[in-house]
């Protein structure tokens, strides 16, 4: 599976104490390598597991590839951000909303409840995968 990877998944998937890791490991499996992601994306999960190296090993051994031009894409983000303005979007949902609507075929991983509202292309819903609901 060609896949869109967000900063939840990528906590869980390094964080043996995540409450979705082993979610994470078994989807890991599936997914074609590298799954695409953004800067603001590898920055909140650099931040998150508390270490910048292992993002950036990822980036290096082809595990991630960062498939998104910030300054490309600015208006755009810029409507998504006032369009879901009441949910308060991050900067990487709003990069990761666009990513979707650029990579038609990839399915954006993620444990964020958001994207279940985000809609791509103002109308079509997001291609997903998320952990189980408890």
């Amino acid at each position: 599976m060609n896949a869109i990877a967000d900063t939840g998944f990528l906590v869980a998937l390094l964080e043996v104490h995540d409450e979705h890791h082993a979610w994470a490991l078994e989807l890991a499996e599936d997914i074609e390598w590298p799954a695409l992601t953004c800067e603001s994306v590898v920055s909140e999960t650099a931040f998150q597991v508390r270490s910048s190296k292992l993002l950036l090993e990822m980036l290096q051994n082809g595990m991630l590839r960062l498939a998104f031009d910030f300054a490309g894409h600015l208006e755009h983000l810029l409507d998504l951000a006032t369009r879901y303005a009441d949910r308060k979007p991050d900067l990487a949902d709003l990069c990761l909303i666009r990513m979707s609507e650029l990579y038609p075929r990839h399915t954006v991983i993620t444990v964020d409840e958001d994207f279940r509202v985000y809609r791509r292309n103002k109308r079509e819903a997001i291609p997903l995968l998320s952990p189980p609901k408890k």
